[in-house]
């Protein structure tokens, strides 16, 4: 996931499934269509490029069939729907569409986040669409076509006078309350050091033990801001609508980093899921996908195959 280590990941997926189960709760309150039917959902006809760019020599894991691996981490990602078992979100609705453009069906298939990459290598599924980031570190096993920006949201209490975070300067002496260990506070440090160097207030980093509890802390202010992955703090925001954005930050900051499609290494996939993933973006059905889930910051102007990725820290 971008933004989240893997060590991380098992805490994440259980804090975001227990956020998921409050969710169903009141999914008549949300602006998100959380339902298993999905009415809202865009289907697409086969592209003949994007067919024709597929390895002759390709074997699908089912025949006629685009097997896709999501872990169901979170609104508005990918989640459990109101029924407890379909998996619904952006990252489905871009499976869909893609597998509509191939030709194929689509086979949704739910994983634990630390499952997919032996899961992928063993031939289990074509691909994981499942906000895995590009890294250079995981372009060495997988390939990679590109399809979301991956942006951390800097959000602040709804009446907050903080209007907008940029950049270092604007976060000087500022509380944030940020994930130990994470890329977000690996960014949040090097920004503190820049404003040090530059004779300006460091920024005080806050930690809590779960999401409830750095949303209170946030809530009471005893801290200024929170940075958390960004289509998260999207949906928190509208769940709760005490919270609001003042800024994203990549996920590679000071470069940008990409969330792709990821295919095994060398397969020869990965070539047609970017043909099919730039037809999507320019006959308007991707940005309409990302605009339904409230993730149109996160659009990327093209789909690119292994794009440079963050680099091993």
């Amino acid at each position: 996931m971008t933004g989240i280590p893997a060590i991380r990941a098992c805490s994440f997926v259980l804090m975001m499934t227990a956020l998921t189960s409050f969710s169903a709760a009141r999914a008549d309150d949300l602006t998100f269509d959380l339902s298993p039917e999905q009415p809202g959902r865009i289907h697409v006809g086969r592209d003949e490029t994007a067919v024709a760019a597929i390895p002759k020599d390709f074997k699908f894991v089912t025949p006629g069939t685009f097997t896709v691996a999501v872990a169901p981490g979170g609104p508005p990602l990918a989640t459990y729907a109101t029924d407890a078992k379909t998996v619904v979100g952006a990252d489905p609705d871009i499976a869909y569409a893609i597998a509509d453009s191939l030709g194929l069906k689509l086979e949704l298939v739910p994983v634990a986040w630390i499952d997919w990459p032996l899961g992928l290598t063993s031939g289990k599924y074509d691909a994981v669409i499942s906000n895995v980031g590009v890294t250079e570190q995981r372009k060495e096993k997988f390939d990679f076509s590109t399809y979301r920006q991956g942006l951390h949201g800097i959000y602040v209490k709804s009446d907050s006078k903080i209007g907008s975070i940029k950049e270092p300067k604007d976060a000087a002496g500022l509380r944030f309350i940020v994930g130990a260990g994470t890329n977000q506070e690996r960014i949040l440090l090097e920004w503190s050091k820049e404003n040090v160097a530059a004779g300006l207030k460091p920024l005080e980093l806050q930690y809590y033990d779960d999401d409830a509890a750095s949303l209170l802390a946030l809530a009471s202010g005893r801290a200024d801001v929170i940075v958390q992955p960004h289509a998260q703090l999207v949906y928190i925001a509208a769940r709760d609508k005490n919270i609001k954005s003042v800024g994203t930050l990549s996920a590679g900051w000071p470069d940008r980093s990409d969330v792709a499609v990821t295919t095994r290494k060398g397969s020869g996939l990965a070539n047609a899921l970017t043909v099919a993933a730039n037809d999507l973006i320019a006959n308007g059905t991707y940005g309409k996908i990302l605009d339904h889930w409230h993730l149109a910051e996160e659009a990327l102007p093209k789909s690119e195959t292994n794009p440079p990725g963050l680099p091993k820290y």
